[in-house]
């Protein structure tokens, strides 16, 4: 995989499951953790920038990882590693980022924000 694969895409449940398709077709085979990962970073989008949002994922390989990167436009949503309770039915996703991937951050622009990380091929 020497391209990167770019798709520009409405923030929508809808999506999650293309793109982790779209993400396992460019990989060339099953991808667990990039595709756990693509779709918490999508329903993060979902949930706290709201549906319909526009959102650009990338994927590359390099230097022998897969990065993955999703773009939108809210520079003032901040991502937050937080560790809800037994109970609580949501907050895990960042936890799970952190812990199928090698590194990732985020990186804020004036016209939105980054969130991006890198995975063991």
């Amino acid at each position: 995989m020497n391209r990167p694969l770019i798709l520009e895409l409405l923030a929508l449940p809808k999506a999650v499951p293309e793109v982790r398709r779209a993400v396992r077709e460019h990989l060339g085979g099953p991808c667990p953790d990039a595709e756990l990962v693509v779709s918490e970073l999508l329903t993060n989008v979902i949930a706290h920038v709201g549906e319909c949002a526009p959102v650009t994922v990338r994927l590359s390989r390099a230097a022998g990882r897969t990065r993955l990167e999703v773009t939108d436009p809210d520079p003032y949503t901040w991502l937050i590693l937080r560790r809800p309770g037994e109970d609580d039915e949501t907050g895990r996703g960042l936890l799970l980022l952190d812990a199928v991937t090698v590194r990732w951050g985020v990186e804020q622009c004036a016209r939105g924000k980054t969130v991006w990380c890198e995975l063991r091929p």
